[in-house]
């Protein structure tokens, strides 16, 4: 195993004057406090305590600069002089992260203020780091020493986070696994890839979790919209808290067992989705981009990030540009006459129709490799045929109609 540690940048967004004028008060307690304990040339813990347990700190502040202010004098810094640009610090214990993805920013941060008093700020992550705050999140990462920053006037916090992965052992491209993974809102994650001959093989759906969080966002909306016309704003965020926990658990879920199954075959690569710029392209009417814009995609995706670098499997992302419309194997533009069907248009094809989700799967995966890099020998009828019949059983044309294929995870049948 390999130990990572990573510093992950938050950035406040828009406190109050409120809070502003707290953050600031915390900033200069204790930069006083160092200053004193510096000046006092603190060389132990216990004398560095007896200068700055009389300030206004919470104990989180007070621990660190225990910790802190013996380096600087004398210890591995043995600083002369002390710069006015000190950081706040916190040991881990104070700070906590709230994740509410219901929300426009998403992200909380705990800041304590002093021992009694504590303040809750959104937080804007740096988009890089996602999959790291989502691990630190999930408990899959340990974190360390907090530091606040005031850069001119616009407010900042920074925590030191940890995980171990494995190693990963030299591999050859020739001999690689090329997993697709599709997420969407039918299924909420879609696994495939192809044998040594190029045949789809052992496709995965996690379709009841996709149900089961599609019904949980209705009745979020629905229950919160009622609520809020009630005047009923505190059990309308307590009542919504409680439901994306539940979502936060299937997603976790799925998204372990989707890694999972990578991890099964040998030398695995996880293919996604780059996912960059999905919102802002999607225009489906009022109703459909409230759900697909509330979807969960960069959460999925950065769990499945980050919980693949915990076993030593590679993520690579590539161009989601028709990957749910072109058919696998022919690479022509079809159409969807239903959520779970793919219908290819191309004479010459024996795909006809087929799983919508497995089908973008596998372009997912094969546009990872190169569609000239894939050999193309089995694609006649005689060798995928088999399969693509097995993937095509007669579909509902409801939009949550369950497909044929096994589906996998906590709420699968």
């Amino acid at each position: 195993m390999t130990e990572l540690t990573e510093t992950l940048e938050l950035k406040l967004v828009n406190p109050n004057t409120h809070k502003q004028r707290k953050l600031c008060e915390t900033k200069h307690a204790y930069q006083q406090a160092l200053k004193a304990a510096f000046d006092a040339n603190c060389t132990t813990q216990s004398a560095t305590n007896d200068v700055v347990v009389n300030y206004d700190l919470s104990g989180y502040a007070k621990n660190a600069l225990k910790k802190y202010v013996p380096q600087l004098c004398g210890g591995s810094y043995d600083a002369k002089e002390l710069k006015d640009d000190h950081p706040v610090r916190f040991t881990n214990e104070g700070p906590k992260l709230d994740h509410r993805p219901q929300n426009t920013i998403e992200w909380y941060i705990k800041i304590p203020h002093h021992d009694d008093y504590h303040l809750w700020l959104p937080a804007q992550p740096n988009p890089k780091q996602q999959d790291w705050l989502e691990a630190l999140y999930a408990g899959d990462a340990s974190m360390g020493e907090c530091r606040l920053f005031d850069r001119d006037g616009e407010w900042y916090f920074h925590i030191t986070a940890t995980r171990e992965i494995e190693e990963q052992s030299e591999f050859s491209s020739a001999n690689e696994t090329p997993i697709g993974v599709d997420i969407g809102e039918a299924s909420l994650v879609t696994v495939c890839h192809r044998d040594e001959r190029g045949s789809p093989t052992a496709p995965n759906l996690w379709n009841d979790e996709g149900k089961a969080v599609r019904q949980l966002r209705e009745t979020y909306f629905t229950a919160t919209r009622r609520l809020q016309q009630r005047g009923s704003e505190r059990i309308a965020e307590s009542y919504g808290d409680t439901l994306w926990r539940q979502i936060d658990d299937i997603i976790h879920t799925v998204t372990s067992e989707a890694v999972n199954y990578a991890d099964q075959f040998e030398n695995p690569v996880l293919v996604l989705e780059n996912l960059t710029y999905i919102r802002e392209s999607m225009d489906y009417g009022a109703f459909m981009n409230r759900r697909l814009h509330g979807w969960s995609f960069a959460k999925i995706h950065s769990q499945l990030c980050y919980k693949a670098a915990e076993k030593g499997i590679r993520v690579e992302t590539v161009n989601p540009r028709n990957t749910s419309k072109e058919c696998h194997v022919c690479y022509e533009v079809g159409y969807r006459p239903r959520q779970a069907m793919f219908k290819c248009t191309t004479d010459e094809c024996w795909v006809g129709e087929y799983q919508a989700d497995v089908n973008a799967a596998l372009n997912i995966a094969d546009r990872y490799l190169g569609r000239e890099s894939r050999s193309r020998e089995h694609t006649d009828g005689d060798d995928s045929a088999e399969d693509g019949e097995r993937l095509t059983a007669p579909q509902d044309s409801h939009v949550d109609a369950d497909t044929q294929q096994v589906t996998r995870g906590t709420y699968a049948s």
